[in-house]
């Protein structure tokens, strides 16, 4: 048998920062192509015309132009309509 006591978990040792998410551009402001619009964690806001979806669902300009928000309707999975805020450049 082994002489060696058993070694427990040691709670209190994860050392990294938060996510960062969040709006990074607001309405109005001017955006060139590729900027950051949102960093998100699912799809709670939609990317509309002037924008391109990452796999991480963060939200890019694809186009130079103005950030909009705007209350859209859409369909969810269940067949319901709810309202969802849509980024678009014009």
């Amino acid at each position: 048998m082994s002489h060696v006591k058993a070694g427990g978990t040691s709670k209190n040792n994860h050392n990294n920062g938060g996510p960062r998410l969040g709006v990074k551009l607001f309405g109005g402001e001017k955006v060139k192509i590729g900027q950051i619009i949102v960093r998100q964690v699912g799809m709670s806001k939609r990317g509309g015309d002037g924008t391109k979806v990452s796999r991480n669902y963060t939200i890019h300009a694809a186009r130079d132009g103005v950030v909009a928000f705007r209350q859209r309707k859409v369909q969810t999975f269940t067949g319901k309509t709810a309202w969802r805020t849509e980024v678009t450049v014009q």
